[in-house]
């Protein structure tokens, strides 16, 4: 319960200060416009790059691993597996330098246990 008080007076405060809270979001959303990451798939057959807002930025597949791919539909099935896996490794990994960010900026606002409660849809701040 006092955790809950806690938290509601550390959110009033940065009320007070809006344009402290506004330049702590844009600090985020620069930082995720200029995030890349990397996903890869079978040993770096497959590898991906994402975007701090959650989108695909390039798909990479090794030559030798898509002159496999054509081969039957088990090379096809794999294929989609590999792209599925990286893409998901990109997206996470995605994710966990979003959550790094916007726990930082509540750190700096003193209020870090805000940032637990957005870690699940990180507050819209991505879209």
């Amino acid at each position: 319960m006092f955790d809950s008080l806690k938290s509601m007076g550390a959110i009033a405060n940065l009320l007070k200060n809006k344009d402290e809270l506004a330049n702590a979001g844009k600090r985020v959303q620069e930082r995720m416009d200029a995030l890349r990451v990397t996903g890869e798939a079978g040993g770096g057959a497959v590898r991906v790059v994402a975007t701090g807002k959650m989108r695909v930025e390039s798909i990479h597949i090794e030559p030798a691993a898509a002159a496999g791919f054509a081969a039957d539909e088990d090379s096809r099935l794999m294929a989609q597996a590999l792209i599925t896996h990286a893409v998901n490794d990109a997206l996470i990994k995605a994710q966990e330098q979003a959550q790094v960010a916007i726990a930082s900026e509540a750190e700096a606002l003193g209020v870090p246990e805000i940032a637990d409660k957005l870690q699940g849809g990180l507050g819209g701040l991505l879209t």
